[in-house]
């Protein structure tokens, strides 16, 4: 099954809850929508399909949390998925290349941060100061399927230090990998997003923002071979609602049109 299948790969399912009421009433007519969502997404949106389960009973969300490339790869292998949620423009392209979603938009929009230990007494300005002897070891998600790595090796570029920091950095499967390998110090440093900071306030410190030039959108879309279309449209339109947006907010995302 498709549980099965991300618990053997490492990936976090998190499962919404209907009311007892609604349960108990709508026990039969219980539909699930499957969600797979980026990884920086885990703490906001199982929060906002609480508030959308409320809205819509008889509905309930099953959530899966991975680097988004590793998610499109999982719906071109037939994983049933009704909604995809990525955390770049990039991922979400594949997807449309491979005819496996329908008419993306926009729902929020995130920022590229470095972070270091809480406890480190090195506090890096910008990318530059990552070239001190004193950073041994930068975290950072792989490009090929982490956005957030993708966005790091962008500012890089720019910055024109991608060679001089390459033997500095440690790869990461997810932008919540990068994340705990600061937060337990054992890097110097590393590329999240400010959402990602800030769920760890007491493990991590943001040292700065990075310059990209492009901004980093979370584009949404359903899944073109799920039988669930108007449900996932409806999941899709209540992440556009102030409630949502709300949710989003507190975690650490902009609006779209900031």
């Amino acid at each position: 099954s498709f549980a099965t299948l991300a618990l053997a790969s490492g990936l976090s399912l998190v499962f919404g809850c209907v009311t007892p009421a609604a349960n108990a009433a709508n026990a039969a007519e219980t539909m699930e929508l499957s969600v797979s969502a980026a990884s920086s997404l885990a703490n906001a949106f199982p929060e906002i399909g609480k508030l959308f389960e409320a809205e819509h009973p008889g509905m309930r969300l099953v959530f899966n949390f991975a680097a988004s490339g590793n998610l499109v790869q999982q719906i071109a292998k037939g994983a049933p998925v009704d909604v995809f949620a990525s955390a770049d423009q990039d991922s979400m392209q594949a997807a449309q290349a491979q005819n496996l979603v329908k008419a993306p938009r926009n729902f929020t929009q995130n920022r590229l941060v470095v972070i270091v230990p809480k406890s480190s007494k090195i506090l890096p300005k910008n990318i530059a100061d990552l070239q001190q002897e004193s950073i041994q070891r930068i975290a950072y998600g792989l490009p090929a399927s982490v956005p957030a790595g993708r966005y790091a090796q962008h500012a890089m570029q720019q910055a024109k230090l991608w060679p001089a920091l390459q033997a500095k950095l440690v790869s990461a499967y997810s932008v919540r990998q990068a994340l705990d390998y600061v937060a337990r110090a054992e890097v110097d440093a590393g590329f999240v997003y400010a959402s990602d900071a800030q769920i760890m306030p007491d493990k991590v410190q943001v040292a700065f923002a990075c310059t990209l030039p492009e901004k980093i959108f979370y584009p949404i879309a359903s899944v073109a071979s799920s039988p669930k279309s108007k449900a996932a449209q409806q999941f899709i339109s209540f992440l556009m609602q102030p409630a949502a947006q709300a949710v989003l907010a507190k975690y650490g995302f902009l609006p779209v049109a900031e």
